[in-house]
Order: C-alpha cells, then structure tokens, then sequence
C-alpha cells in the first residue's frame, strides 16, 4: 500500500500528537513531533540565559546560537514512541513543563528559527510515511501532503486536558492559570508573522470536543482508506 504524507496542524491541547502516535503505530508511519522541536530550542535558550527571567528573549544571541542546537528523536522501547533529543539529551520532560509552554510561541515566531526547524522536518519527510503535528505542517512544511487535518476542541476541553497532563507529571496549576496560557499562546500562533496557525484550504476540520480517542483515530483511519482507494482507481484509469 502507497505511504502518504500527514499534516496534522490545530490548536494547543487539542490532542494533536496523542492522534498522530495512534496513527503512525497503526500504520507503521513515523510521527515527528515539530511542536517539541520548538520546544526542545527553549529549553536550549533557557539554560543559556537566552532567555530572561521576564521572558524576554536575546533574538540575536539566539541565531548566533543555531549552529549549537541538534534536535533529533530517539525510539524509546518502554513507551514505544520517541522521545526528543536536544544535542544528545534527553529533554522529553523538560519541554513539557509550564515555563517552556510559556515562552515557545515567541521562540517559533523567530524567522531563523522556523527556517532552520522547517528544514529538519523536511528532511525526516521526505520519504513519506510520516505523520508530522504542529501549527503550520499543511500550510507550510509539507504544502502538498496527501491528508491535512485542523484540529480544534472547545476551550474549557483543552484547558481542563492540559491541566491534567500537568497534573500527572507533578507540575500542579489552577485551571484559569492555563486557560490564560492557551489562550495566549492561541493568540501568539494565530498573530505571528511567520507561518502562523491556519487551516489550508484542504484541510479536513476535525472537532473533538465530544468524541472519544477510539473515535478519532477511526474516523482519521477511514479518511486514508478512502484516499487509497480514490488512488488505486485512478491509478486503474491510465
């Protein structure tokens, strides 16, 4: 069966990446996490005092900072999906805390940033049979990927998601602190100069407020089905 290309791109919270990791085990794809590779760059520019603690960021020491940051991912067996990589370490908790949440949206709207992560996606993709998420795979990363998805959820929904994942990895926050986080970085995506977040024009919208995993993923299974059977027939056709 043909591989394709999935661009999953939406909002934070919206269980963009819990889709993709169902998706590419069910398939055997590899799913590349480009929202962790901003993150993975934060974590870099915090260590480094890049990153003030009022959140200002340094933008030039920054990009004079690129040619020091490998973002990669390694398979783990225990969760059996990968964990990110910043220059040989392991950072996949790090990235996932409050203070890194804070700040990414103003790390990925640097233009040297976007294109130096944008070139890394790229490559991991080229071979198709890769599932990436993030704010700007079907509009900019991979304009010509075989299946787009906009992924949305009512706003209590991705609050009360977020704070649970918080919850379970110790990190303990009131829901209208990262009702104001979402909303903010929703604000930063949306705003940005540099590929914000859109839909393309051919993404499908999926809403999962009110559906379960389960539903998701088969709704999302039947959708490639369906697009391998339009190519079979048209393949059948010349």
């Amino acid at each position: 069966m043909q591989k394709i290309t999935i661009a999953i791109d939406g909002y934070s919270s919206c269980g963009k990446s819990t889709l993709a990791k169902a998706l590419a085990h069910k398939l055997n794809y590899s799913y590349i996490d480009t929202g962790a590779m901003y993150r993975a760059v934060t974590v870099y520019a915090l260590r480094n005092g890049i990153i003030d603690e009022n959140n200002n960021i340094n933008v030039e020491k920054l990009i004079a900072s690129l040619d020091n940051i490998e973002v990669t991912f390694v398979f783990n067996p225990q969760t059996h999906i990968s964990d990110t990589y910043l220059n040989n370490e392991n950072v996949e908790r790090e990235i996932r805390t409050m203070q890194v949440s804070s700040i990414v949206s103003k790390v990925s709207s640097i233009k040297e940033v976007r294109e130096k992560m944008v070139a890394l996606q790229r490559k991991m993709g080229k071979s198709k049979g890769v599932i990436l998420d993030g704010r700007d795979i079907g509009t900019n990363v991979f304009p010509k990927a075989e299946l787009k998805l906009f992924m949305t959820a009512d706003g209590d929904v991705r609050a009360h998601r977020r704070l649970t994942e918080y919850s379970s990895k110790g990190q303990y926050f009131t829901l209208e602190e990262v009702k104001h986080s979402l909303l903010e970085r929703d604000t930063e995506d949306i705003n940005r100069k540099e590929n914000p977040l859109i839909k393309a024009d051919d993404a499908i919208i999926l809403d999962n407020s009110d559906i379960s995993r389960e539903e998701q993923l088969e709704f999302v299974l039947k959708l490639i089905a369906d697009l391998q059977f339009i190519s079979r027939q048209e393949q059948s056709q010349h």
